[in-house]
């Protein structure tokens, strides 16, 4: 019995010591950062000077009675379903098209993939060109087909549109890739049993390849939720979160707070809500994937 005990407790040193060289920098980087966070959360510092007292609740009770931070939460819902509908059709439309290697398919997928690895800094720089109201490219495509220009950027109405825009052209390449994985594991013997049986395409795609992807699209689109909560870059270099606030998000809310108006007590407080959501679309899809398991 002795024995055992001294054998799992080396075992035990072991798996420690292995895991150290990952555990240092998490701890460092993420756990420590984190738990700074929201230990300020319950201060009033001012991001400048190296005193500051604990608050404790108040933060919060400020943060939920303002309105720009009910404005920024359905900036965020908005600009999240905006970008997790369009992304995940997408991808896989173009994942069903260049599905089959036909003459040229590698290299339509390196061009659909490539703005997904591209900065997204230098991605926006070239849109604010496209969305510019008087000489951009999208108003001439517009004018083409005998439709009045838009202000994009420069206007309330159409700015979350716009950003929407960039997020979704940069992102679903990405889903493509994903969704040409998912498929290539489907088995043929479904789609000839189902063929047999007098199954149309139609009735293939969706009694097959819909549930048989499930996985790949539950995934995607945890994740598509989680990036649009973090999107900053575009938003920042297009529209700095207006005008007049219709591009404020939780996220540059907080960079608003935290660098702009230097109440970090109030900034960390909107990244205690942004840590909680996370969280929780992150548990939702630690629980809900031992659904599909068996795939």
């Amino acid at each position: 019995m002795k024995e055992k005990r001294l054998q799992k407790l080396r075992y035990t040193g072991n798996v420690f010591l292995f895991v150290m060289p990952a555990l240092i920098p998490l701890v460092v980087f993420w756990i420590y950062p984190i738990c700074r966070s929201i230990m300020i959360s319950f201060t009033n510092w001012d991001y400048m000077s190296p005193q500051y007292d604990f608050v404790f609740l108040d933060n919060f009770k400020m943060l939920f009675q303002d309105s720009r931070f009910y404005e920024a939460v359905i900036n965020t819902l908005v600009f999240t379903i905006g970008t997790l509908v369009p992304t995940l059709v997408g991808g896989l439309l173009l994942a069903l098209l260049l599905r089959k290697n036909f003459r040229g398919s590698g290299f339509y997928k390196f061009i659909l993939f490539s703005p997904w690895i591209t900065p997204t800094v230098a991605v926006s720089i070239v849109w604010t060109w496209i969305f510019e109201p008087g000489s951009g490219m999208a108003n001439a495509v517009l004018n083409f087909f005998h439709l009045p220009g838009l202000q994009w950027i420069q206007s309330s109405d159409t700015a979350m549109l716009a950003v929407i825009l960039v997020t979704v052209w940069k992102s679903i390449g990405y889903s493509m890739i994903f969704y040409l994985s998912a498929l290539e594991k489907v088995p043929t013997e479904l789609y000839e049993a189902c063929g047999m049986d007098g199954g149309h395409r139609w009735h293939q795609f969706r009694d097959i390849t819909i549930p048989c992807i499930s996985p790949t699209t539950f995934f995607l689109m945890i994740i598509t939720m989680i990036n649009s909560l973090q999107a900053y870059d575009q938003i920042q270099i297009l529209t700095q979160g207006g005008p007049s606030g219709s591009t404020r998000t939780l996220l540059y809310m907080y960079y608003q707070l935290g660098f702009e108006e230097f109440d970090m007590g109030q900034a960390t407080a909107v990244a205690v809500v942004m840590i909680l959501i996370t969280a929780g679309l992150s548990a939702i899809q630690f629980v809900a994937s031992k659904k599909w398991v068996h795939y």
